[in-house]
């Protein structure tokens, strides 16, 4: 035990879950934890905004898949960073966020920046602290970070009382924590496994499907062990692009609204499908109903809640899915004589390929500035390269024509579907990558909602590269419109919108506009050398529209590849 602050428990604390940056803003509430930060060894980043500072935190564990941290004071400090936690809840990135609050005496008496930030985030976060005591710090914040990285990942709040940092005490930091009640399911139970065996071994069209808990526990290698050894087809979520390696001769692509055509047809036809850490969404299903309808679906999930919430099960597997998957795999190498790689299920695969490039033909994207920039960033882009998208028709663009081929190389707002997420999570994923290179696929509507974050990349030495796809709109609500609004395009076009070029110049980064795909390759390879932070601005039509296309309330049989079959 020793005698210490509450600020100086908080820091000390954060050093022994070996927190090296910390994304955030000081404010009168959180000063003293900000006085011991200034000479702790701990890198403190300081943000322009604080959804900013939460995007960073976030993208920081999604690439290094350790828990990232941010900071801010109380009141409107602490509720701009509701839509960053929100962001990582719904995508269970792992991060904890520390706030600071008003004294103990003035809590509920709604003094100067009071909010309560417990009871606005307790539905948005897996668990939220409010020290009362500075001997409760460590043991406060050791069970933060054990909970946020821990069973589904997911983000933690920490509200401290300014008076709290500041009281001292005897404080004991423990070396583990329990918490009654806590206690994530890892191993599955073995007969829901011999049971998982048996059904793919009796498939004759089983599909592998691939979503965010496969990248979250780093399942990578057994899931693609399985799907060789049965010939499997695999199929993503859009968060679980990277699962599979889109490179592979068995990838087919992402499912959903925007999914590739030839996942969403051959993962209807399944007779089995292995369903991975996945929450079938509405995004990736359409209608519940008709997803799957005839396959015994098999679904492995750390959350049991998540298991039957939105599609009925045949089997439930309650477990970590790395755990579980090499369990799969091992039992099933000791049942498959030899792999079916002549099976009438991959030459159907095949067949299903062949009918959609030749549908294709009603696709004018090959023809698009968009597709052409997205596909040279590819080609451009070690496989090692992180891509970080906003939200928006460029995102959609980027899920069916940009292949991951690495983990943790993909990184997206797909549950809450923020705008405004990928350029300060690009930021933080430099951060915890700075040997990679780490590009930033924005649309202009979205990049502005953050755009103030390049004072950081200049100010903090982060040289991440964005590429706006410029459409003077936003994007995905104008074609929305122009489908199914009769083109009454309500708020959906900028009348104004910045110069990006000067608007980087300003900050100090570098801007380069790109008109052709020739500009874009030159401008992109200088960017990509550079040591400073690089926009580059690519004007492209509104009317570049994303296809294929399950338009909403449809099932996944109803896929558009074009304008022409409305």
């Amino acid at each position: 035990m020793v005698e210490m602050t509450g600020a100086e428990a908080v820091i000390e604390a954060l050093k022994r879950e070996y927190v090296s940056v910390i994304f955030g803003i000081p404010g009168g509430a959180n000063l003293p934890i900000y006085d011991e930060l200034y000479d702790s060894g701990i890198r403190s980043i300081l943000c322009r905004h604080e959804q900013s500072a939460a995007h960073m935190a976030d993208g920081y564990a999604r690439a290094s898949g350790r828990v990232g941290v941010c900071m801010a004071t109380s009141g409107p400090g602490a509720t701009n960073l509701v839509t960053g936690i929100a962001t990582a809840y719904m995508d269970s990135s792992p991060i904890v966020a520390i706030t600071g609050q008003v004294p103990r005496a003035m809590i509920g008496k709604d003094a100067f920046q009071e909010i309560d930030i417990v009871g606005i985030t307790t539905p948005i976060t897996k668990y939220t602290f409010q020290p009362m005591r500075a001997e409760d710090i460590p043991s406060d914040i050791k069970k933060a970070f054990y909970i946020a990285s821990t069973g589904r990942p997911g983000p933690v709040l920490v509200d401290i009382p300014k008076d709290v940092q500041q009281e001292k005490a005897e404080m004991e930091f423990p070396e583990r924590v329990t918490i009654r009640g806590y206690k994530p399911v890892v191993t599955p139970h073995p007969l829901q496994v011999e049971k998982a065996v048996d059904l793919l071994l009796s498939a004759e069209r089983p599909v592998l499907l691939g979503g965010g808990g496969v990248n979250l526990s780093n399942a990578h290698e057994p899931f693609r062990k399985i799907a060789e050894l049965l010939m499997a087809p695999v199929v993503t979520t859009l968060i679980g692009k990277g699962a599979f390696p889109e490179n592979h001769p068995l990838s087919l692509g992402p499912i959903g609204m925007h999914g590739t055509a030839e996942a969403n047809k051959i993962v209807l036809e399944a007779d089995c499908l292995l369903a991975v850490g996945v929450r079938f969404s509405d995004r990736s299903t359409g209608r519940f109903e008709e997803f799957c309808r005839d396959a015994k679906i098999i679904h492995i999930d750390i959350d049991p809640s998540e298991i039957g919430k939105n599609k009925k099960v045949h089997l439930p597997i309650v477990g970590d899915a790395k755990v579980t998957l090499e369990q799969i795999y091992e039992r099933l190498k000791s049942r498959i004589a030899q792999q079916r790689a002549d099976s009438q299920w991959m030459k159907r695969v095949q067949e299903v390929r062949e009918e959609v490039r030749r549908n294709a033909k009603l696709d004018s994207s090959n023809n698009l500035l968009s597709v052409q920039v997205i596909k040279k960033i590819r080609e451009l882009l070690p496989p090692e390269g992180i891509l970080t998208t906003e939200v928006g028709k460029h995102q959609m663009f980027a899920e069916i024509h940009y292949k991951v081929i690495k983990p943790r190389t993909w990184i997206t707002s797909t549950g809450l579907g923020t705008m405004g997420f990928g350029f300060p999570a690009s930021i933080g994923a430099k951060v915890a990558k700075p040997d990679v290179p780490v590009v930033d696929l924005a649309g202009d509507g979205s990049f502005c909602m953050t755009e103030n974050s390049l004072a950081v990349c200049v100010e903090e030495g982060i040289p991440v590269v964005v590429v706006i796809l410029d459409n003077r709109s936003l994007g995905m609500v104008e074609q929305w419109q122009r489908l199914f609004y009769n083109r009454r395009y309500s708020s959906s076009r900028f009348g104004n919108t910045p110069d990006f070029v000067k608007l980087a110049e300003a900050y100090g980064a570098v801007g380069i506009r790109a008109t052709t795909i020739q500009e874009f390759e030159r401008a992109f390879k200088q960017a990509l050398v550079s040591e400073v932070v690089t926009v580059i601005d690519v004007p492209v039509s509104p009317e570049e529209d994303v296809y294929p296309f399950v338009p909403p309330g449809s099932g996944l049989k109803d896929i558009l590849y074009g304008p022409e079959e409305l």
